[in-house]
Parts: C-alpha cells; structure tokens; sequence
C-alpha cells in the first residue's frame, strides 16, 4: 500500500523526525482557511501518489490566504502522472539552506535492504545518478543487524551527508521496521538556515502482507488513483508509474533501481518500476509485461532479471506465454542473468518474435531499450 504524502509525514512526525506544520484541504475555501491558520504564507502540493508534481505545476507557493484559495482551485482537478488531484497538502514554507535525499528500500534479490543516500537532493534521483552517479551512495543493511549507529555513520559518510543527519537516518529505519514498509524515502530532507533538519517530502510504502498489525491503514480505504497501478496491485505487483518512455521489469527494488538509473544514463527515461519479486513465476511475469504494455506512453519495455531464486527460463516461458495474449506492437529488450540463463534465452530464441530482442549485458540492454523508444 503506498501512502498519500501527508500520511508519510504523519509517520515521520510519529517517529521523532521534524516536518512542517501542514493540513489537507479538498476544496479551495478550505484551502484558504487553512493558509489563514497556518499565517498566510503556505506552500500548496497535490496529493498524488507519483513523481514529478512539481515540474507538472503540483508544488506552488502562495503568498496569502486569497492566492491559496486560487493556486488551490487550479491544482484541484489536475492530472498528474495519470493521477487525478483530489486533495492539497498546505504547509508552512521553511527557510532552506541545503537539501539531501534519504531512502530505505527491500532489495529482494539480495534478501536485505537497500539505503540509498545523496548530498544532492531536491530533484529525481534518477537525474541525480544519471549525471553524477559518485553522488549517490548505495549502502546495504542486514535487516538482523538494522540501522545502528555504525550503520548510520557509515550511510553518512558515504554520501556525503552532515554529521547530524545519523539521527534521522536511525528514526527512519525505526518507520521502515515499525510500520512494516517496503520502501520509506525523503526527498528532499533540508538543514534550515536555523539548523534544523526538517522532512519536506515523504514516500512510504507498506507491506500488505502486514497490514493486519496495522489497524488505521487496513481499515482505511486508500485506492489507487492510476488504473495501472491498481491493476498491478489487483495482481500483487510492487508498480509505480513514472513519466518515462521505457518499461522497466526487474526482480528486486535494487535491481531495478539501478535499471533507472542505467535507462536514464542512456538518455531516456524510465516509465515505470515494477519490481517481479525473487520468486516470480510464469504467470507474474506474464502480469507484469501486460500491465507494463498497457502504459500508452511506454514506446519500448527493459526486461532485466538476474536469475536466483528466479530462474531466468521461468522468466523467459512468462515472457513467450505474454507475447501469445497480449499481442505487443512495442519493442521488448530482454537481459537474463544467472540461474538457467542460457535455457532462457534459448526459450526466447526459439520463440523469434521480431519484437523481442535480447542483450548481454543491463549497460547494452538499456542503450538499446533508448534507441528503440526513440526510433519506433
């Protein structure tokens, strides 16, 4: 289940980490009151629960009680990412003197978790690791040992991240593990010209599996605004959806963070993260590539699998049984790796669809998924 934002700060604040004074509005006279209680000044985010808000006109700071009445009124009703806006979240600006980027995130395939850390926060991550790769530290953390104090140091030294900031990396880990998350990510977290280090924005992703210890969720009705998402839930996929012109399948949250990273440094961009799970079979990889070519602006699909508890023939009959129902007019680069990927890729070599092409390695596989969205 991923949260809207203000429920993410709600758990922050729960957990000791600072944020903004903020109130949801669903209409623009609320929305006005709200800025009048909060002193006037406010900054007007749609709750949606997708990227890019605020290259899409999402994030907007009103100066006064009448503009956020306004900026309200044409925020509400937008459509983001294939997200209707039905709420804002109002918050007290702050005075920021540098952004960061913290995340935790379930690396499947490697049975552990993943923190993903950045002195340079403040705009997609994935533009961040395209340009500046070194600026973007990937540290992992055994889920028996969590984030200790050592850990927290050694995440903070690897980003490049002040001192002060261990603090917030340990509550963090206390939402991940507390609230039973998949995926709990801040961006930007930003020292204030007071020195404060304050949450401006918050994803949380919670495991449905556990949402029986965790009443105010399970009984709280949270739909999924997009219809992809919710087919890919309706099936018990992890999917988000971007913005991007490339598919993206993997196995495992890591994995498939580095396919972003990789399809953005090739000059594309990714249109989605749809994560198969370790131990995917036939039928959900056949789910996956379904609900992934269904996205109208998907213009090519990177299938990248690195075959463990996955065996990568699996993948490949998945694959092969979704080319013969979902009839695809886009092209699929496919990369196997590791277990049985040689009976995989004979599987797809075999079938010869002439949308189907394959690569040896996730570098070649992404520069080629680039050129086909690009080309086709």
């Amino acid at each position: 289940m991923d949260l809207y934002e203000h429920q993410a700060r709600q758990l922050f604040a729960e957990h000791g980490v600072l944020v903004p004074r903020a109130e949801i509005a669903d209409s623009p006279g609320v929305a006005r009151d709200i800025a009048r209680e909060l002193g006037g000044r406010v900054v007007v985010k749609a709750q949606v629960r997708t990227g890019g808000r605020g290259r899409a006109g999402g994030v907007r700071l009103a100066e006064d009680p009448d503009a956020a009445e306004r900026v309200a009124r044409e925020i509400l009703g937008m459509t983001i990412g294939g997200h209707p806006v039905r709420t804002v979240m109002l918050a007290q600006p702050v005075d920021i003197e540098s952004e960061f980027y913290v995340s935790y995130v379930l690396d499947r395939a490697a049975g552990r978790f993943l923190a993903i850390a950045s002195a340079e926060g403040g705009t997609e991550i994935e533009e961040v690791a395209a340009a500046r790769p070194e600026a973007v530290a990937r540290v992992p953390v055994d889920p028996a040992e969590g984030v200790t104090e050592e850990k927290a140091a050694e995440i903070v030294r690897a980003a490049g991240l002040p001192p002060r900031t261990a603090g917030v990396l340990a509550r963090l880990w206390q939402v991940l593990t507390r609230e039973d998350a998949l995926l709990v990510e801040v961006n930007p977290l930003v020292r204030t010209t007071g020195g404060q280090l304050v949450a401006l924005d918050g994803k949380v992703s919670l495991d449905d599996n556990a949402l029986f210890r965790h009443a105010r969720w399970s009984g709280r009705e949270t739909p999924h605004d997009d219809p992809l998402e919710a087919a890919a839930a309706a099936r018990g996929l992890t999917y988000v959806r971007l913005d991007g012109e490339v598919g993206v399948i993997g196995n495992g949250a890591g994995l498939v963070m580095s396919t972003l990273d990789v399809v953005a440094g090739s000059g594309a961009r990714p249109a989605d993260f749809l994560d198969i799970g370790g131990g995917a079979s036939a039928r959900v990889m056949s789910d996956g590539l379904s609900v992934v070519l269904s996205d109208p602006g998907v213009r090519s699909v990177l299938v990248n699998v690195f075959g463990g508890i996955t065996a990568c023939d699996t993948v490949a009959e998945g694959i092969v049984a979704a080319l013969d129902t979902v009839r695809p007019a886009k092209p699929i680069v496919v990369r196997l790796d590791g277990n049985n990927a040689a009976r995989g890729r004979a599987v797809l070599t075999d079938r010869a669809h002439p949308l189907v092409h394959q690569a040896a390695t996730m570098d070649e596989a992404a520069r080629l998924a680039a050129e086909l969205a690009h080309t086709s």
